[in-house]
């Protein structure tokens, strides 16, 4: 028996919106996990996708997207090479060098190794001459150091260059000395080629031709070449302010440079709805700047409300903030304000607060916490000993505080959101 034509319809619509919801779906996880190994969920959706997504990239932020057969990557630049924000948590300069030498360590490596091999085999690099004439020095006798070492492994176990096959890290780091912890490891060969997303190789240049400024370094990196056009002009343009769009919590205009500002301002509508259609995003567009917004949390690395003492800190320090931005656009708050706010916040909620939040002394640190947040969703700009409070800020608003009670044996629950 045929199907009546209007069911055939609805099943041809159903099947195309679950097509298009799950290329939306491909392309947000790409820009969240641009190094995306076979083992992820989302991984089929983006090889059946794949034509699509790398014409889409290409065209709107000029990034390269890669796939093969067990991984895919995407090749993010980021356009604003100053902010200090990006970066792995927990992660100093001291632990990059170590990543690095850890990466040079697995390139060279079997199919499989173990950690004390790597350990081992990455002190012999760490040794260079040109690296001790910097300061850098590395050892595994103690705890400290080992644990750094472990750190770097899940880093590269978090982004699939290696996977676990035994063993234990903790049992490494804690019987290093008496050898009875070790762990074994597959390595992904693709997965590692694929880690750099550097536009040029950096053993591309030699110790003389390589710029000497870090800056300087970075930017010579990630360099494109751009055509000495009108057309290709505008498309860096384009691609630049998109890359911000979709990486950076907010633009403002006065951050841009004179051209920036200009085209943002004439494409800021067409270039908003484009990207938004694509990435599930919610454009908004203000006086002071443009925003793609993600009301499911998902394109968010920092969380704002979430849970814990320093979230509850941060939203009460925003409110403060705002509060002091309303009554003076210009108004530059001190550390010192914010501390001594804290301290008299703590008053009333300190009680829900981790015990060590609430000794002395604590209120500085409660404060670092809640501005470097801040800092990394554009809300603020970080003077020296001060914060100016930003545009976007308004945003953030709270309701009178509630104390919710469930069962006697669970712990009160604040709510501070009206």
């Amino acid at each position: 028996m045929k199907k009546p034509r209007f069911e055939s319809r609805a099943i041809g619509d159903r099947q195309a919106q679950h097509r298009e919801e799950e290329y939306r779906d491909a392309v947000r996880v790409l820009l969240m996990r641009p190094l995306l190994t076979s083992d992820h969920p989302a991984f089929a959706a983006v090889r059946r996708h794949a034509d699509r997504l790398r014409t889409w990239f290409a065209r709107e932020t000029g990034w390269p997207l890669a796939i093969e057969r067990d991984c895919a990557r995407l090749y993010k630049r980021p356009a604003d090479l100053s902010d200090a924000s990006r970066g792995l948590p927990g992660f100093d300069r001291r632990r990059y060098v170590l990543l690095c030498l850890a990466a040079a360590v697995l390139e060279r490596a079997e199919p499989q190794i173990t950690l004390r091999v790597l350990g081992d085999r990455l002190l012999l690099l760490a040794a260079e001459p040109a690296l001790a004439e910097r300061g850098f020095a590395f050892g595994l006798e103690n705890v400290h150091e080992r644990r750094e070492l472990v750190a770097v492994c899940r880093a590269l176990l978090d982004w699939g260059v290696m996977a676990r096959v035994a063993g234990d890290e903790e049992a490494y780091v804690l019987g290093h000395e008496g050898g009875g912890g070790d762990a074994l490891y597959d390595i992904h060969r693709r997965v590692l080629a694929g880690l750099l997303a550097a536009v040029r190789g950096p053993s591309t240049w030699t110790p003389e031709a390589a710029p000497q400024d870090l800056e300087q370094r970075i930017a010579a990196l990630v360099a494109e070449h751009q055509p000495e056009s009108e057309e290709g002009r505008r498309t860096a343009l384009r691609h630049h302010l998109s890359r911000r769009l979709l990486d950076d919590p907010v633009i403002y205009f006065d951050d841009l440079d004179a051209d920036s500002r200009a085209y943002l301002l004439n494409q800021r509508g067409p270039m908003a709805a484009r990207l938004a259609e694509d990435s599930g995003l919610i454009a908004e567009q203000r006086a002071e700047g443009v925003a793609l917004v993600d009301e499911t949390g998902f394109l968010t690395d920092v969380a704002l409300p979430a849970e814990g003492t320093e979230s509850h800190v941060t939203l009460l320090v925003a409110e403060f903030l705002a509060e002091r931005r309303r009554e003076d656009a210009d108004a530059v708050v001190t550390e010192a304000e914010i501390a001594d706010f804290i301290r008299a916040a703590a008053a009333s909620y300190g009680r829900y607060w981790r015990k060590s939040a609430r000794e002395p002394g604590g209120e500085r640190e409660l404060a670092e916490a809640a501005l470097s947040r801040l800092a990394m969703l554009r809300l603020i700009r970080r003077l020296e000993g001060a914060v100016r409070p930003s545009p976007a800020l308004a945003r953030v608003a709270l309701g009178e505080a509630t104390v919710k009670t469930r069962r006697s044996d669970e712990p009160m629950q604040l709510d501070i959101f009206s």
